[in-house]
Order: C-alpha cells, then sequence, then structure tokens
C-alpha cells in the first residue's frame, strides 16, 4: 500500500491545502483514518539466541525450548552443560518429540552445548 505525502493530499482536498500546516495534516489524516489504513511494520524477528539450561529443572528447559522453537527464531545456542540430564534430555527432544518437526537440525558445538537450526514460523 501506498504511503500518502503531502501532494497526495493536496490533491484529494484540493487547494485549500497548506502542507506546513501540521492542524490541517492531522485532520486530513484523522479524517481518512490512516492509522488503520497503514500497516505497522512487523518487529524483527532475532536471527539467533543463546538458551542455558544451567541451574534451571527439566521442566522449565522444555519450557524454555518450545518458546524459542514457537517464536520465528531460526537459529539458537542450546547450552546444556558437559554432563548431566538436560544433555541427554535436549538430543532426546530435538530428535523424538513434539518438538522435533520444528527442529531442522542440531548439531555439537563442544561437550555441552549445541547449534540449533529451527524452521520458520
Amino acid at each position: 500500500m501506498k504511503q500518502l505525502n503531502d501532494f497526495d493530499i493536496a490533491n484529494m482536498i484540493g487547494d485549500g491545502f497548506i502542507p506546513d500546516d501540521v492542524n490541517t495534516k492531522k485532520s486530513v489524516r484523522k479524517e481518512l483514518h490512516l492509522s488503520t489504513r497503514i500497516p505497522q511494520p512487523c518487529a524483527p524477528i532475532k536471527e539467533n539466541v543463546v538458551i542455558d539450561f544451567h541451574n534451571h529443572t527439566e521442566e522449565e528447559a522444555w519450557q524454555m525450548l518450545s518458546q524459542i522453537a514457537a517464536s520465528g527464531i531460526r537459529n539458537a545456542t542450546v547450552i546444556t552443560g558437559a554432563s548431566g540430564i538436560l544433555k541427554n534430555k535436549f538430543q532426546q527432544w530435538a530428535t523424538d518429540s513434539v518438538l522435533s518437526p520444528r527442529i531442522v537440525s542440531f548439531r555439537p558445538l563442544n561437550n555441552g552445548s549445541f547449534a540449533v537450526k529451527f524452521h520458520k514460523k
């Protein structure tokens, strides 16, 4: 949709338009309901996010991963820690859970973290 400029508004209302008159601009825009006709830009989606599972329970880690998968973020670094249940759980979630269809791929970065790619929202 085209953004209306001062020239467009002047053509629509005639010769009585003075582009520098702020009150006229406001009244014309209000009368034309431009605030509802011009779509607002969407907030940009982050390209990469870091999730750290340290000091979180299994349920909290699952919730964090679910939120990221549903948010539209494409890439994430998931820090699980080198040992413990969350490292094994994350791999299980990524391969065989309701989240696995949302995950394109994951690969280990080191002994305690993974690079994860998600499908577009």
